[in-house]
């Protein structure tokens, strides 16, 4: 081999070997850079077999609150992932022929965290405690059969479905003026699926899971409840818990990121739109079918971050309705049926300027919200699309603290709020603050009043719905939600009626 090509090998060589060298250094600096940018381990992953939740403050335990009560306490009764009514302190029941007396058989291999057995007389000292402390439950009358055995007589016996019930021999002596600053609330001993740990003021409650509890012990081995207010969501994504109520408008960006699910629990509430029934503009209830018509309450669950297969209905369901998925079809999104029934009713664009009119006033009306609420951006896109129909909607922000006052003083045109099916003699009965008037429908809503029995309640809920399909007071628009934000390796909650990690902890576990 000659000097000039030895040389050149030589040199591609060494070019060779500086090439390997700079793409050597070329990756390192890219793992390097890499190793820069990269997040830190989530934190979730070394809590091993413990579950941390955001909730606000200590207040959660307490009556009214959350459903965090079940965590020490047992209801009656709890809904399965289909929405059917699982026993829970009750092992069954049943009802007098009206249904205004209940018979409840307690399980008997239940047991206070201290060891005392749970009886009869917890259950009726729970509800005359509930009378004297000023909560709302009253009207309620106990009768203890035998232990295991109580007989509870109201109105409506269905609204205590989902107390909970507290130690008699514990409380008994705690003043009931001072129910809601017991220590109780913040160290309880319960009877439910996890005992009570420890409490650190302004940061946490502990609890590990109950080795005695009925059904045996939870999969999850302890639960801490971390009190940080408003920042559930920053400290979701920062690690610091594995579980924190959703706002809509977050759901997006949590949605994006790979270490989260999101569950909705869906209900028969709906956000709505009331409208002012002896309002000349809504009068005509051909004009209240056409402005139910015009709007695609399907886009609105989609710009409103709702489920997909959430329910849209113009019904009105008790709860055991909407388990059953006992619902009509609504009225159906139809633009064209709308322009129709407001032409039949004398609107039209007669001046071109894209807004409808009659007699030459303008269909131009104020919708009031409660500032703050989720009703505030739902009415942004519902005035946009009433506007692609040429009806002008104002949006009016009124205080929650004054806006009670102005509904019941008549002073709206139209209002935005949720409506829950307990609602309807308030909204729509005699003397409604709508003007709504419709003679049946008020007759229907006073049988209401004078039933307990539940398969006579859906019979009057079905024909309220009729009534309101022909004769609307207001447009269900999409359902009411309540939206958790859960980490991945938390497992065992589903959309719609098992989605509350809150009322159902003793069903979840934890993988990693």
């Amino acid at each position: 081999m000659g000097q000039k090509q030895t040389a050149r090998i030589l040199s591609e060589n060494r070019g060779d070997a500086a090439l390997v060298r700079r793409r050597r250094l070329f990756a390192a600096g890219v793992l390097l850079a890499l190793t820069g940018c990269r997040s830190p381990r989530d934190p979730a992953l070394d809590r091993g077999n413990t579950i941390v939740m955001a909730v606000p403050d200590a207040s959660v335990l307490k009556p009214d609150a959350w459903d965090l009560d079940f965590l020490t306490f047992l209801p009656r009764a709890v809904q399965n992932e289909k929405g059917e009514l699982e026993g829970r302190l009750a092992r069954s029941w049943e009802h007098s022929p009206d249904a205004k007396e209940w018979t409840y058989h307690l399980r008997t291999n239940v047991r206070w965290d201290d060891g005392k057995p749970v009886t009869a007389r917890d259950v009726k000292f729970t509800l005359d405690l509930l009378a004297k402390a000023g909560t709302g439950y009253l009207g309620i009358n106990a009768t203890i059969v035998d232990d295991s055995t109580v007989r509870i007589s109201a109105a409506k016996p269905d609204y205590i479905d989902d107390l909970v019930y507290y130690p008699e021999h514990l409380l008994r002596s705690l003043d009931p003026a001072k129910f809601w600053e017991w220590d109780f609330w913040t160290h309880p001993v319960g009877n439910g699926p996890f005992r009570f740990v420890r409490y650190l003021p302004e940061r946490l409650i502990e609890f590990e899971a109950n080795s005695g509890y009925y059904k045996g012990k939870p999969r999850v081995e302890r639960v801490i409840l971390k009190f940080v207010g408003e920042s559930g969501l920053t400290e979701l994504l920062s690690g610091n818990v594995d579980i924190a109520r959703a706002e809509p408008s977050q759901i997006p960006r949590i949605a994006r990121d790979p270490r989260f699910r999101i569950y909705h629990h869906v209900g028969p509430s709906a956000n709505a739109i009331y409208w002012k029934s002896d309002h000349p503009l809504f009068r005509d209830p051909r004009v209240r079918r056409a402005l139910t018509q015009a709007l695609d309450r399907r886009e609105l669950l989609r710009v409103m971050n709702r489920p997909p297969e959430a329910p849209i209905t113009d019904a009105v369901l008790t709860s055991r309705q909407f388990r059953r998925r006992e619902w009509s079809e609504p009225l159906p999104y139809d633009p064209a049926k709308a322009r129709t029934l407001l032409e039949a009713a004398g609107w039209s664009d007669r001046n071109g300027d894209r807004i409808l009119d009659k007699d030459g006033r303008p269909f131009r009306f104020t919708a009031s919200v409660s500032s703050g609420t989720i009703n505030e951006k739902l009415a942004v896109y519902v005035q946009a699309q009433l506007r692609r129909l040429g009806v002008q909607m104002e949006i009016r922000s009124v205080d929650g603290s004054v806006i009670w006052q102005k509904l019941r003083a008549g002073d709206f045109e139209a209002w935005m709020h949720v409506h829950q099916a307990g609602s309807l003699r308030r909204d729509f009965g005699r003397g409604n603050p709508l003007g709504y008037a419709n003679a049946r429908a008020f007759e229907l809503i006073e049988g209401l009043e004078q039933t307990a029995d539940p398969d006579e309640e859906d019979r009057i809920y079905r024909e309220i719905s009729e009534i309101f399909l022909d004769d609307p007071p207001m447009v269900r628009l999409i359902p009411a939600s309540r939206d958790w934000f859960v980490h991945r390796r938390v497992h065992g909650l589903s959309t719609p009626f098992h989605a509350e990690p809150d009322t159902y902890m003793e069903d979840l576990w934890v993988e990693k």
